[in-house]
């Protein structure tokens, strides 16, 4: 971790992803207070699989017609 204040940001913005991949994560401070967390591309994150999230997720009982319908009486 690197920390930088906006003066040292904007000076090294041209080589802010040397700064990231030499540091791992920069800290950017204004005025001695963290404003901003930088932090690399995570390349390795699997993609969700949304048939499993749907195996998982409970289904309702109540058609979502009839919810529609009775959020709209409501009005």
């Amino acid at each position: 971790m690197k920390a930088l204040n906006i003066r040292e940001m904007r000076a090294n913005l041209g080589r802010l992803d040397e700064l990231v991949d030499e540091a791992g994560e920069l800290i950017i401070h204004r005025h001695g207070q963290p404003i901003a967390r930088v932090l690399p591309v995570s390349r390795d994150r699997q993609r969700p699989n949304h048939a499993d999230l749907r195996q998982r997720t409970a289904r309702i009982a109540t058609p979502s017609v009839d919810l529609i319908r009775s959020e709209r009486d409501e009005r």
